[in-house]
């Protein structure tokens, strides 16, 4: 203890928060605050400085991909990082009475943040894993397949208040991107045979998980097969959260997690609940007990993914009559 009644910090290692830009990276290491350039020269200086003062975590927010290289150089470097959600630091910064709101206020925030983090019971859940290579290529090109799709969705809706001359220009455009998306489509089956042959075949043998699904779960969700059933649900969002406080019971709802994943999983369980013996089978029993439907549906979902992460887990293919006789608990 300090003689003044304090904790002694003595061989506590330092925490850092970074605020992230296009233009700029505000890293505030202890009470060391600085900028850098957010590129190549600056994640250099950034990480030598960070291991020079044998920083212990560091905390980025998410910032729509502007964060990325730093991510991945502070990670080559043998640094922790943990890649939180803006709303989460934000609702931080709230809970500590941090309503002013700067590059360099965050970077404080952040470091605070990173400070509880360190010492977290259940650190390692927040730590970023390292991204694969091959699979951030994949992530990349299923990005890009999303953005030909919606650019195509556009393109087809102008159809109906179009006139003759720009409805020929609109039919120019949409065989155009059905050519794009075509090539992207090929891209991705490629890659997805050479690296990640084993988990597609296991993902394509279930009734209702088809190409899209199965390059969202593997770009995606890389830890499918690596948590528990209940982790993978709340990662997801299919979970139902409580909502009680005191003698008030609330309505248990799905809140958060990707929503990227979620919508994949949404249409993989309606296809599976007609042509899927044991989701069909699981959403009749529910209706049957008199469970509403959007409720039962969730629940195929939450159903569905268990036995994918289930298969990925234990590598098995699947097998109906082996999800009849024993029901995953949903």
């Amino acid at each position: 203890m300090h003689p003044q009644g304090g904790v002694a910090k003595d061989g506590v290692r330092p925490n850092a928060g970074i605020d992230v830009s296009k233009q700029h990276l505000d890293v505030c290491c202890a009470d060391d605050e600085r900028r850098v350039v957010n590129d190549a020269r600056g994640w250099d200086e950034l990480t030598a400085m960070l291991r020079s003062a044998g920083v212990d975590l560091v905390v980025v927010e998410a910032t729509g991909g502007y964060e990325r290289g730093l991510v991945c150089a502070l990670q080559d470097a043998g640094l922790c990082v943990a890649r939180v959600n803006p709303r989460q630091a934000r609702d931080f910064a709230k809970s500590m009475g941090v309503l002013a709101k700067t590059d360099q206020v965050d970077a404080r925030t952040l470091r605070d943040f990173a400070d509880v983090l360190a010492r977290h019971a259940n650190r390692s859940q927040y730590i970023t894993p390292m991204v694969e290579p091959m699979r951030q290529q994949l992530e990349e090109l299923m990005t890009r397949r999303r953005q030909l799709v919606e650019m195509r969705v556009a393109e087809h809706n102008r159809l109906e208040h179009a006139g003759p001359r720009a409805a020929r220009s609109i039919h120019s455009v949409l065989k155009l991107l059905d050519k794009q998306i075509a090539a992207v489509d090929q891209h991705i089956d490629d890659h997805m045979d050479r690296h990640f042959g084993a988990q597609k075949a296991l993902l394509d043998s279930v009734k209702g998980v088809g190409p899209v699904t199965i390059l969202t779960l593997t770009a995606a969700l890389p830890e499918l097969g690596r948590l528990d059933r209940r982790q993978i649900a709340k990662l997801v969002g299919v979970a139902p959260l409580a909502d009680d406080s005191g003698h008030r019971q609330g309505k248990r709802r799905i809140w958060g997690g990707r929503a990227e994943v979620r919508a994949v999983v949404y249409m993989a369980a309606i296809v599976a609940m007609r042509h899927n013996p044991v989701i069909r089978a699981f959403y009749e029993r529910l209706v049957a007990a008199g469970k509403p439907k959007k409720v039962a549906i969730v629940a195929c979902m939450r159903k569905l993914l268990t036995i994918l992460n289930a298969m990925l887990r234990d590598q098995a293919m699947w097998n109906a009559a082996r999800h009849l006789r024993q029901p995953i608990g949903a």
